[in-house]
This record gives C-alpha cells, sequence and structure tokens, in this order.
C-alpha cells in the first residue's frame, strides 16, 4: 500500500482509451513484452505536467525502476537509477532531453512512487 505522503500524489484512474488488446499494441510501442495484457484499470499516473503524464504500468514490477511520459501520440520510457532514456517515439531530441531533465529533477520523488507503488 502507497505511504500517505506520496499515495496524495499518486493516482490510479481507469484507461479512458479504447486500447484493450495485448501490451504490443500500445500507441507507443512500450510495455513489458514479457507480460501479456496491461492491467488498464490500473496505471497509476504519478505525476502531471501541462500536457505531460508521467506514470507506470502495474505489470512493470520485474523491470528496474522507470516511469513512462506520455503526450498525446508520443511516449518515451525512462530508467530511474541513474536517469537515461531507454526508448522513445514521437518525441524530438529538444523535447526529450527537457523530459529527461524533469525525470531527473524528480528522480527522488519518482524512485519512491515506484518502490511504494510495487512493494508487496
Amino acid at each position: 500500500m502507497l505511504g500517505s505522503h506520496v499515495q496524495s500524489r499518486v493516482t490510479t484512474t481507469p484507461f479512458s482509451g479504447r486500447l484493450s488488446a495485448p501490451i504490443v499494441s500500445l500507441p507507443y510501442g512500450f510495455g513489458n513484452p514479457s507480460s501479456d495484457h496491461v492491467h488498464w484499470d490500473t496505471l497509476p499516473t504519478v505525476l502531471g505536467l501541462g500536457p505531460y503524464r508521467f506514470f507506470f504500468y502495474s505489470a512493470d514490477r520485474d523491470e528496474p525502476a522507470h516511469v513512462h511520459v506520455e503526450r498525446e501520440g508520443s511516449g518515451a520510457k525512462f530508467w530511474l537509477e541513474p536517469v537515461r532514456l531507454e526508448r522513445s517515439r514521437g518525441f524530438g531530441p529538444a523535447e526529450l532531453r527537457r523530459r529527461e531533465t524533469l525525470v531527473a529533477e524528480r528522480a527522488v520523488f519518482l524512485l519512491e512512487a515506484w518502490h511504494e507503488y510495487f512493494a508487496d
């Protein structure tokens, strides 16, 4: 269960899109390929900044700590220890650098949210 200091900032919201297919059909091709399906009812949104949504997939527990960043049809996945880009689709280089900077500036919070969300 999330601690009260993180729980107030992390929301689990229903996925409002129309996707219900296996994870490999995500709009920008991210996810855990070892998992058959995304749990669409539990996509924990950790942070929202302008048009960007920073979130975890509930099926990502077996991967190293990371965060997905999404805007419209574009997305990126950043590892959190150390902060570095894993992959992206749709973002230009300058926008990716800005997103990576935001992730780096908030890495402590994002790591804490990751570990508390995925705690058994």
